[in-house]
């Protein structure tokens, strides 16, 4: 019986410890989706720091009440990959990349991203890959995006079907506007009723490495026979911008 005990209060301390990390530190996160691509793909592990915008009741597992606002909040910045909750159901996790402040304007003209009425600068980069849009591959444009002289990252839009004109988005107080990096496959802040505008204290935290990745249409993690295909090695600790 004492054995058993002892056995018990080391799982527990166990468990304590990791809801800790997991609230405080960082989370590993699992990409279902192809919004991200070609950055993020499905069936990457990322881990997420929790601490780098503060914590809310989001942070912690089942959302509880159990204070309002965040606490230690620190402001992201642009183009930070965010994993957040969307507003819809205050449950789910999405990530998308943060293109606009609250007060900010954006809007896609001539098929252009336009931040405050300044057009947003990419740059075309010859790419033959074909991007996965769920189960499907699509013919894509690759593009250079730069929001400011820091940050510089890799956006897809459809050769055929993209979006090319939107009305104009004022982003309220207290909010952020989040796209996915596959412009023509993410539902992100553009989708006003099932996404729009991202509250501040639904950020759950930011993006930083893949620390594992396996394609699942390649084939299951449980079938070590066909690792050699399904493996990504090449993305193992690949550092996120």
């Amino acid at each position: 019986m004492k054995k058993v005990i002892e056995n018990f209060k080391t799982l527990l301390i166990a468990l304590i410890i990791a809801i800790i990390i997991r609230s405080f530190l960082f989370q590993p996160f699992y990409i279902p989706s192809s919004s991200m691509e070609p950055n993020l793909l499905v069936g990457d592990r990322i881990f997420v720091s929790k601490y780098t915008y503060g914590y809310s009741k989001h942070s912690f597992p089942f959302s509880p009440k159990i204070f309002k606002g965040r606490i230690f909040n620190t402001r992201p910045n642009y183009g930070d990959l965010v994993v957040f909750k969307t507003p819809s159901d205050n449950r789910t996790d999405y990530i998308k990349r943060l293109v606009a402040f609250p007060g900010d304007e954006i809007q896609f003209i001539d098929g252009d991203l336009y931040l405050n009425k300044n057009k947003i600068e990419k740059t075309e980069y010859n790419n033959n890959q074909k991007i996965r849009c769920g189960k499907n591959e699509t013919e894509v444009f690759f593009f250079k995006e730069k929001l400011n002289e820091k940050k510089e990252y890799n956006i897809v839009y459809n050769k055929v079907g993209s979006m090319i004109n939107t009305d104009i988005y004022k982003v309220p107080n207290n909010h952020y506007f989040l796209l996915g990096d596959n412009r023509d496959c993410s539902r992100d802040s553009r989708f006003l009723t099932s996404v729009g505008y991202v509250h501040e204290d639904n950020l759950v935290g930011k993006a930083q490495i893949v620390f594992f990745s396996n394609d699942t249409l390649k084939g299951s993690l449980f079938k070590f026979w066909n690792w050699k295909n399904s493996i990504r090695g090449e993305r193992f600790f690949k550092k996120l911008k």
